[in-house]
């Protein structure tokens, strides 16, 4: 049989069954979980806002940035990878497209839920050309997910809303330090940039975060290759 994208049938096959159980998970969490979260928040007294925005973070840590994470263990080919991320992005798109949002996370006066799932698609999908242990674009993606998500939730903690304040981009700091240190030096440099990144105002972090790690950590890999040796 022809290859497709230089990827032997065989190959996207033995990738299916385990594509197939974390779609499932995937929706899973955006349908069901990611709902409940946002509905607890409710209770406890948070915002409607607050509480949308607690529920976004929790697609990013348990589908978006356990999907990556997975990836350099379970997965020998990008293309389903990327069908799933492209196929929740679809799935994401027409409630806006329809003005029929699923509102415990979606926010009308944005998109960025789309392009999150388009960011790690494409990402996902183009590094592992360069790299086929994933690692080159799942650290930038984990930034995005992880990084990303956990200075939402300190900032959502503390002022009850989404807003850019320093204790959150310390928080993303830590973590994504510790994240980058995957990709040894270089990863950990791409981590603090990514970190000061996210506060830039008006403009979708789901974009800039992880594009500016990939671009350090390609930069690295091309000109310093032995700083990006994993520190782990």
């Amino acid at each position: 049989m022809i290859p497709l994208f230089q990827i032997s049938w065989e190959t996207i096959q033995a990738d299916l069954p385990i594509f197939a159980v974390l779609s499932v998970w995937n929706l899973f969490v955006l349908l069901v979980l990611s709902k409940k979260v946002y509905e607890f928040a409710l209770k406890k007294g948070r915002s409607i806002n607050s509480s949308m925005y607690f529920s976004r973070k929790v697609i990013h840590f348990l589908a978006g940035g356990l999907t990556a994470m997975l990836l350099p263990f379970i997965a020998h080919e990008p293309i389903l990878p990327a069908a799933t991320a492209f196929g929740l992005a679809l799935m994401t798109y027409l409630p806006h497209k329809l003005n029929r949002r699923m509102y415990w996370f979606q926010d009308p006066e944005n998109f960025y839920d789309v392009n999150f799932t388009l960011s790690w698609g494409l990402i996902v999908f183009f590094t592992w050309y360069i790299d086929r242990s994933f690692w080159l674009g799942v650290i930038p993606v984990l930034f995005m997910a992880y990084g990303d998500g956990i200075t939402g939730i300190i900032r959502n903690l503390k002022y009850n809303k989404r807003t850019k304040a320093w204790e959150g981009t310390a928080g993303m700091l830590v973590l994504c330090v510790i994240i980058g240190a995957k990709m040894g030096f270089a990863g950990i440099f791409a981590g603090i940039v990514c970190s000061f990144v996210e506060r830039i105002e008006n403009i979708d972090d789901n974009f800039t975060v992880p594009a500016s790690g990939l671009l350090i950590l390609l930069a690295a890999q091309h000109y310093f290759p032995s700083f990006t040796v994993s520190l782990y």
